[in-house]
Order: structure tokens, then C-alpha cells, then sequence
């Protein structure tokens, strides 16, 4: 009897935490499942003819050649916050507007809390060649740092796990793994220069340089063309600048010396 009263008292006690874990988040939850369901009613509709004055025909015709709409882009960010605790809050509120596909915790647990398919407000204002729109075009990976520590082993070890399964489901390419620092340079240094961008690289995600020893810089060189070329927007070339070590060199001084300026040169040829 006594453990069968042990038995039952711990099959109640592990209910009793499961509960509370998948109950914590059960209102908001709640909301993400009714704006789902609008966007669902929203897709069933025909298009409705809008009120532009244009001569609609009288029947509507649905095309049969259609599909979901695919990111094209992966876009790193840390977090800014102490826990993944308080990042889970932020992106629960709606008064913050802001959220992303996945969140990654430091003992590497991933919360996936956006359809990779639906659009998530997570890069803001940001430029990377000619796209603009980077939200409607990628999907967003916070990690949880608060942007002045390592990132910790067993998050990058489900970070590394993430991009291969994105990357093939996606068809991503491979220079289109980047961070928020790199489309929004003005405003963002996220994953910040701790990040460790050429193991990232090694695996296929982003690419990387060659030993500048070995490159001879040509008279005619460009730098600015070339951090066009890699992606850059050049509205702002001090922050292009920095944003291009910040990634590639994990430098943050200003300026740019002739070593750099050949990890440069190579950049661009790898990304023309």
C-alpha cells in the first residue's frame, strides 16, 4: 500500500509541474491560436474585390499553381535580456510588438513560438542588398545573451541543429546567414562581436575568409563597393564598416587597416 501511495503520489506530483509548465503561457497561447484561426477564415476567402474602382470580372477564378510563402533569409540576434524567462514575457505582450521564430535558451532548449511560414517582427528597419522588408523575407533566431557573455555551448550546439534543419527545408543559401548588427548597423549590434560567426561558417551557414597573407590587394580596390557587394547598406559607411568587423573580424575599433581591408577584398568576391 505504501507504494502504491508513493507510486500515485508521484504520478500526481509530476502532473502537477507539467500542468504548470504548459499552463503558464495557456492565455497567450489562447491569443496566438485565435489570431491563427482569423488568418485561416482570412486565406479560405476569395480575394474580395476591393473598392478601387477597378472592372472586376464577374466571376472569380482561383488559380491551382500556389504555395506558402518561404523564408529566404535567417537573421541572429541576442536578446538584450538576463533570462529566457523575460524574453518569453516580452514576446507574449502586445504592447512590445516584437517577436521572433525561435528563442533559444542557454542550456540549448528551443522555443519555437512563430510558424516559420508566418511573418515575425523581429528585425525592424533594416537593409541587406536590395531587400528591405527583411520580416516578410526571413525568419528571426534570438538567443539568450544578454550581449556581454559567451555563448554557451549547448545553445549553439541547438543553434548549429536549427540552421542545418532551416537551411534544408528552406533551401536558405548559404551567404544568407546573417545578424541583425549586419541589416541594421545604425541601430543593432546583435549577436554582438562574441559571436562566433566562423564556426558558423564552417558548417555551411554564412561564409568566411581565406589567410589575407596570401592575397594581394589590388590598387584599384573599392572598399565601399565591396561592402555593398557583401550586402551592406551605404547610408551610413562608419556603421557599415563596423558592422563588417563586428561579424568578420570581431573587432570593434574604428577604421579600416590593409590586413582587413584584404579580408574584405576576399568577402566580396565570395558573395558576388
Amino acid at each position: 500500500m505504501v507504494r502504491k501511495f508513493l507510486l500515485y503520489l508521484l504520478f500526481f506530483g509530476l502532473f502537477f509541474v507539467y500542468s504548470c509548465t504548459q499552463g503558464k503561457y495557456s492565455a497567450t497561447n489562447k491569443v496566438y491560436k485565435k489570431q491563427i484561426k482569423a488568418y485561416s477564415k482570412l486565406l479560405l476567402e476569395y480575394p474580395v474585390k476591393d473598392s478601387a474602382g477597378l472592372p472586376y470580372a464577374a466571376d472569380w477564378v482561383g488559380t491551382t499553381n500556389l504555395s506558402m510563402r518561404r523564408a529566404n533569409y535567417v537573421i541572429i540576434h541576442h536578446t538584450a535580456q538576463n533570462s529566457c524567462e523575460q524574453t518569453l514575457k516580452t514576446f507574449t505582450l502586445p504592447r512590445t510588438q516584437v517577436s521572433a521564430h525561435y528563442v533559444i535558451c542557454k542550456d540549448g532548449t528551443v522555443y519555437h513560438m512563430l510558424n516559420d511560414l508566418l511573418r515575425a517582427h523581429h528585425a525592424g528597419v533594416s537593409k541587406w542588398g536590395n531587400t528591405t522588408d527583411l520580416n516578410s523575407s526571413s525568419i528571426g533566431i534570438e538567443l539568450d545573451n544578454n550581449g556581454f557573455e559567451p555563448f554557451a555551448e549547448a545553445q549553439m550546439n541547438s543553434l548549429i541543429t536549427l540552421l542545418g534543419r532551416l537551411k534544408e527545408a528552406y533551401n536558405i543559401p548559404t551567404s544568407n546567414f546573417i545578424g541583425h548588427g549586419d541589416i541594421a548597423p545604425t541601430r543593432k549590434i546583435d549577436p554582438n562581436w562574441r559571436f562566433p560567426w566562423k564556426t558558423l561558417a564552417e558548417k555551411g551557414f554564412g561564409y568566411w575568409y581565406d589567410d589575407p597573407a596570401n592575397v594581394e590587394l589590388p590598387a584599384n580596390f573599392n572598399y565601399l563597393q565591396a561592402l555593398r557587394i557583401v550586402g551592406f547598406d551605404m547610408k551610413d559607411t562608419t556603421a557599415a564598416i563596423k558592422g563588417f568587423k563586428r561579424h568578420w573580424l570581431q573587432d570593434t575599433t574604428k577604421g579600416l587597416n590593409t590586413e582587413q581591408l584584404k579580408v574584405l577584398y576576399q568577402l566580396s568576391k565570395k558573395y558576388q
